[in-house]
């Protein structure tokens, strides 16, 4: 959870991954981290808006869906309910106080909101195995798309 936080959480799996039943595992869970596994990624999750709404020039709409929330209403409300503020206010409080806000367009380039663009580390992709390698074309870590012919 703490490395995939923006993907959607499939307790059945990661119960079982962990060799337990969903239930017991939810029981272990809440006993050793004082949360479910719900509230904990929920948790994860608000800790990486906040850092978004400090650094990236984002709308509170993009780092909702970038956070993995699949609800604005319900990101408002929890992100509120942990610090206190909404997250508008959150950013009225603290940016100004470091550096400047990354651009946007990077931020979400760098956080893999632009899904579009490829592959991470390699993985196969149907759609864009047009030479049937297993790798999309000009997909990989060292391609640059410049936009000149040739």
């Amino acid at each position: 959870m703490d490395r995939d936080w923006a993907s959607p959480l499939d307790l059945d799996a990661v119960a079982a991954h962990a060799g337990y039943s969903r239930f017991h595992f939810i029981r272990a869970f809440k006993q050793v981290y004082g949360l479910t596994p719900g509230q904990y990624l929920s948790r994860r999750r608000i800790e990486r808006a906040e850092e978004l709404l400090r650094t990236a020039d984002l709308s509170v709409t993009e780092i909702c869906w970038l956070v993995g929330f699949g609800s604005l209403g319900t990101f408002s409300a929890r992100f509120k309910k942990q610090t206190g503020l909404t997250p508008s206010a959150y950013r009225e409080r603290h940016v100004g106080q470091g550096a400047g806000l990354i651009p946007g367009c990077y931020a979400l380039l760098w956080s893999g909101g632009f899904k579009s663009f490829g592959n991470r580390a390699g993985e196969g992709d149907a759609k864009g195995d047009e030479q049937g390698d297993g790798k999309a074309a000009g997909a990989g870590p060292g391609h640059r798309n410049s936009g000149e012919g040739g």
